[in-house]
């Protein structure tokens, strides 16, 4: 299992490898990035600012009391909101992204491909057909990003162990939404549906996880999305087409 995971690890880091093979390509796909996330540092900025309000609006059943522990409770709660703003951030930003900046991130996902060899023909169903496919995969990963982000919240109300798990859940839930979406372009082009790319990736959980994991904890990072988004793309390239090999389709 931790093989795996380390080999996950390792496709993310042969997806950063790509900007040294394709620096102007690459470069293209960091723009949509920048662009969305200058929006989305701002509202995590203003989410931060207001967390402590926001929280003790979400719990009035503490208002009676006694100190610390209605203290306590706003701050774990005030850190939930800020954690589940994060996940969120990381989920939507990366759907949203991908919408935005389509025609570079196709580029890079092609190239990918074709460095590889043997790239599948062009999706079936058009332009418009792809549309479709692609505003109903994002729905149903954004309910499911809801739910996750519900769930983290809860958690993250419990005072100090909350504070260790709410992280640690969230990078591991948080990966493996992110390698669901990376992974749309090469499984959308050999007409796999999300519901067997789930299986597909369940199968092979750990190295999901690994590429998804290190692919979350960059994009935390200030400016790390920038660099990361189009190497998360052709990383996840490789992680679909190992993930298709080993399942017995043709490629």
């Amino acid at each position: 299992m931790i093989r795996s995971f380390l080999e996950g690890v390792g496709l993310f880091g042969r997806g950063l490898g790509f900007w040294l093979s394709r620096p102007g390509l690459m470069l293209l796909g960091a723009v949509p990035a920048a662009i969305v996330g200058a929006v989305y540092v701002t509202g995590i900025v203003l989410l931060v600012v207001y967390s402590p309000a926001l929280a003790d609006w979400a719990t009035p059943f503490a208002d009676r009391w006694d100190e610390p522990w209605r203290e306590i409770t706003r701050a774990a709660a005030s850190l939930a909101l800020v954690g589940l703003g994060v996940l969120l951030v990381v989920f939507t930003y990366t759907a949203i992204t991908l919408a935005v900046g389509d025609p570079f991130y196709e580029r890079i996902w092609r190239a990918t491909e074709e460095t590889l060899g043997e790239a599948p023909g062009e999706p079936a169903g058009g332009f418009w057909g792809q549309l479709a496919r692609g505003i109903l995969n994002a729905l149903r990963l954004l309910l499911l990003a809801l739910g996750i982000g519900l769930l983290l919240f809860a958690v993250g109300l419990i005072p100090v162990v909350g504070q260790i798990a709410g992280p640690v859940l969230g990078a591991l839930f948080g990966g493996w939404v992110l390698a669901l979406e990376l992974t749309g372009f090469a499984f959308d082009a050999r007409d796999i549906p999300l519901k067997e790319r789930r299986r597909m990736l369940g199968h092979r959980r750990a190295r999901t996880l690994g590429f998804g994991v290190a692919a979350y904890l960059v994009f935390l990072i200030p400016l790390g999305a920038v660099v990361a988004m189009p190497a998360a793309v052709a990383g996840a390239t490789r992680l679909a087409r190992t993930a298709n090999a080993e399942a017995g389709r043709h490629l």
